[in-house]
């Protein structure tokens, strides 16, 4: 399945808690779209995160659904780590 890199800015710092998280995992499911982990800015006003999803239509979807910014969505080729290197 592809992987998508997703830029989220917000108006106001992230809070969320388990309830939240299990919303947007639920909302996920039926759009086929798989959030892998996302990290948050210093200034929590910003996420990026790991996606699996069919297409970049999916997780635009997703995010609407589950009322969130999507500003942008990079599909992701291959993944590359200082390890392969030595």
């Amino acid at each position: 399945m592809p992987r998508y890199l997703i830029e989220r800015r917000f108006a106001e710092k992230v809070e969320l808690d388990k309830n939240g998280a299990a919303s947007i995992t639920r909302i996920n499911d039926e759009e086929g779209v798989k959030w892998l982990f996302s990290f948050l800015s210093a200034d929590k006003m910003r996420t990026y995160c790991l996606y699996e999803a069919p297409s970049v239509e999916a997780i635009r979807i997703a995010a609407k659904r589950n009322s969130l910014p999507a500003d942008v969505i990079i599909e992701i080729d291959s993944e590359i780590r200082p390890e392969m290197f030595a």
